[in-house]
């Protein structure tokens, strides 16, 4: 078999630097908590744990005092910043650069919507840190919307402005639009003006990973896609290779390939999520190099 690894996947910027922040303040001894998984791939979060890293949720950010907190790419809602100040704490801030500038946009159509009487709304996974940490700027008022029916929350005679979560899908953001469009227009009728803006804030260096994903699930035989079950944007991902490529499977590790998946003369593609470390990736194209030698694959 021949076995390529996309030289394309793996770590994002805001990931790649979230960690080596952590990596530098660790090699200065002392001990780092990080404020929930430093990112969504249970392998390397257990490498990081090693090294010292230790993993906290919002619960023990209350309890902890004159420590040093990292906070992760996805960013955090003001009240984060708040506990810090009355506990103090030094935060490791390694909120990614395009997380931040979309927060400031959700804060400041905010306030414009509350002069309006509208709302704010976001295209994303409620839970999910970075959308915790967008629902922020809005005193939790944002309305988080991702399946059909989670449009149901909005008041349709009311002014609308759309955003989405970073690493969400470009084609599902447009679909969730096109619906809220085509709802105020029934609400308000075809000759009344619409009062809605949609704001595609989603990650370009997520985005494009979409057509190249696409033109690499093409041109292999097998697709093993490497991601955290956590991942947000290795579902979406995985989906895109999955349409593409029957043969496309996913695995969290080298242990969950199977032989069955291949044939001998199979180009075999690995790749992964924004969140997916490289070594991970070589990791799981060795194992395959190795099925390949040992054993007869049909």
């Amino acid at each position: 078999m021949e076995v390529t690894i996309d030289q394309n996947s793996g770590y994002c910027f805001g990931v790649e630097f979230a960690i080596q922040m952590a990596e530098d303040e660790m090699a200065e001894g002392g001990s780092l908590y990080c404020l929930g998984d430093i990112v969504h791939n249970s392998m390397e979060v257990k490498r990081l744990n090693e090294k010292g890293l230790k993993i906290i949720d919002r619960t023990d950010l209350q309890n902890i005092k004159d420590s040093k907190v990292l906070i992760r790419a996805h960013g955090e809602p003001p009240e984060t910043y708040k506990t810090a100040i009355e506990n103090n704490i030094e935060l490791v801030d390694a909120s990614c650069p395009v997380v931040l500038k979309l927060q400031n946009r959700v804060k400041v159509a905010y306030d414009k919507m509350n002069r309006a009487d509208g709302q704010i709304v976001i295209y994303g996974k409620t839970g999910h840190a970075e959308v915790i940490g967008l629902t922020g700027q809005t005193m939790d008022e944002a309305i988080v919307v991702m399946e059909d029916e989670d449009l149901n929350k909005i008041d349709f005679s009311r002014p609308v402005t759309l955003f989405s979560q970073t690493t969400k899908s470009t084609k599902g953001f447009y679909r969730i639009r096109d619906m809220i469009e085509a709802r105020i227009k029934e609400a308000k009728g075809e000759l009344e003006e619409v009062d809605f803006n949609a704001n595609d804030s989603i990650c370009r260096q997520v985005s494009n990973r979409e057509p190249q994903l696409q033109r690499f699930a093409n041109q292999n035989d097998v697709i093993v896609f490497v991601s955290g079950k956590k991942s947000s944007n290795g579902k979406a991902l995985y989906g895109v290779c999955k349409q593409e490529n029957p043969r496309s499977y996913f695995v969290e590790n080298e242990n969950e390939v199977d032989e069955s998946w291949f044939k001998k003369e199979d180009k075999v593609g690995i790749c992964g999520a924004t969140s997916t470390p490289m070594w991970l990736m070589k990791n799981v194209a060795e194992f395959i190099e190795e099925l390949d030698s040992n054993l007869a694959l049909a």
